[in-house]
């Protein structure tokens, strides 16, 4: 019973995969036919991303000024403790061998 389960699976998954490949080779062959012929002329509208603004932008007024909270709030710390210094540390001059 499980085997043929496993088969069903099976043959679906080549069926996925055969119309995803004849998809992808249908997409890449339109490509192919499209780049040789000529290109078609797209207007260029860089309004549509920009729109213009209706006061140029030297007579705009100047933006508020926006004052933001501190982002730590101010702190009174104690006195920074004194550590003793760290004693200084020098190897042992290795000895000379005869």
């Amino acid at each position: 019973m499980s085997s043929k389960i496993a088969i069903s699976l099976l043959l679906a998954a080549l069926l996925a995969c055969a119309a995803v490949s004849s998809a992808a080779a249908r997409r890449l062959e339109e490509a192919e036919t499209s780049s040789t012929a000529p290109p078609e002329e797209e207007p260029h509208h860089p309004a549509a991303v920009f729109p213009e603004l209706p006061v140029p932008e030297h007579e705009l007024p100047p933006l508020p000024k926006v004052e933001l909270p501190p982002l730590f709030p101010e702190v009174d710390l104690p006195p920074k403790p004194e550590f003793p210094g760290v004693p200084e540390f020098h190897f042992p001059e290795p000895e000379a061998k005869p």
